[in-house]
């Protein structure tokens, strides 16, 4: 369905995404996966006719974006990660509005309304004012307007930022009941979401593709001979980060910030040197909770693909 070859694109001198190839298949469900600037919001908006690429080109069954007509380009719905809502509207008001704005009747809009409410898990508060719903409900109103019009392309870019557990859970249900009716291109930073909903990952770092693929085909682009475990400490990052660079066997690390003062921090080795690591760390002063050697999980694969060990 999506064919990009050679997309590049420049704000002024600074290069967001440079030399972009790959191909989408319909009704397919992928996932553009990166660190915040790595490329990702900028190819979303390229793909959804908003910005016009320095070089490249992109298709869409056979049509070049860029030079798409006003039709062609209603066959694409884009949600971006602050979704566009008229806030002081009823949930069905907005839809029905939104829909005739992008070109459809209202009988066809009204028709279509059940379906769409059906999918976002809105039904129970299409009578109610946005500005009333919580941020999780705001988000797929946001994915209700991007599809309302039936399109064949759904743009989402991050779709689950700031939702809590609960409904994330329920935005993974209404993004798989996407993939049933229209080709999906989903943007995240959230490593488990985009492993656990999309049948493929590109991988972006620094406006590149680095990988892509399947989880199992990433782990094997990943791959290095050695050993990767899981640490939580408790210290200071530079202190933890001063031990770390003390042992010669580690290749890589990245550190996250826990509750509690505590660091979860992942760590790649050329080999198993986990008792120097650990001897290391507690003759720096950091206070070793746990060691757990990791298994082929999706943050140590993209730490593998995009990190060094300055991360």
């Amino acid at each position: 369905m999506i064919t990009v070859e050679g997309l590049t694109h420049y704000y002024g001198e600074r290069r967001a995404v440079e030399g972009l190839s790959f191909t989408i298949a319909a009704n397919e469900i992928v996932g553009f996966l990166g660190l915040n600037g790595a490329g990702k919001s900028t190819t979303l908006k390229v793909l959804a006719g908003l910005v016009i690429p320095t070089a490249g080109t992109v298709t869409v069954n056979g049509t070049d974006l860029v030079a798409a007509n006003a039709e062609f380009r209603s066959q694409i719905g884009y949600l971006p990660e602050d979704p566009p809502l008229y806030r002081e509207m009823t949930v069905s008001e907005f839809l029905l509005y939104v829909g005739q704005l992008k070109g459809r009747s209202a009988a066809e809009v009204q028709a279509e309304l059940p379906k769409v409410l059906e999918t976002c898990q809105l039904a129970h508060v299409q009578h109610r004012v946005i500005q009333e719903l919580s941020h999780g409900y705001r988000k797929r109103v946001g994915i209700a307007q991007a599809i309302i019009h039936r399109p064949q392309l759904v743009i989402l870019d991050e779709p689950i930022s700031g939702l809590d557990p609960k409904q994330i859970v329920e935005m993974r249900q209404v993004v798989r009941a996407l993939g049933k009716q229209c080709t999906v291109l989903i943007s995240s930073h959230i490593l488990a979401e985009i492993s656990e909903t999309c049948d493929r990952i590109l991988v972006l770092n620094g406006g590149r593709i680095v990988a892509q693929g399947q989880e199992s085909d990433l782990a094997a682009a990943a791959h290095t001979a050695g050993t990767r475990i899981t640490l939580q400490v408790r210290a200071d990052r530079a202190l933890v980060e001063g031990a770390l660079r003390s042992v010669s066997g580690v290749q890589k690390w990245d550190a996250v910030e826990e509750p509690g003062g505590l660091l979860k921090v992942h760590v790649a080795m050329d080999s198993d040197q986990r008792e120097s690591l650990v001897a290391a760390l507690v003759t720096a002063g950091v206070g070793v909770r746990r060691v757990v050697e990791d298994e082929s999980e999706l943050e140590s694969i993209f730490l593998g693909l995009t990190q060094g060990a300055s991360a």
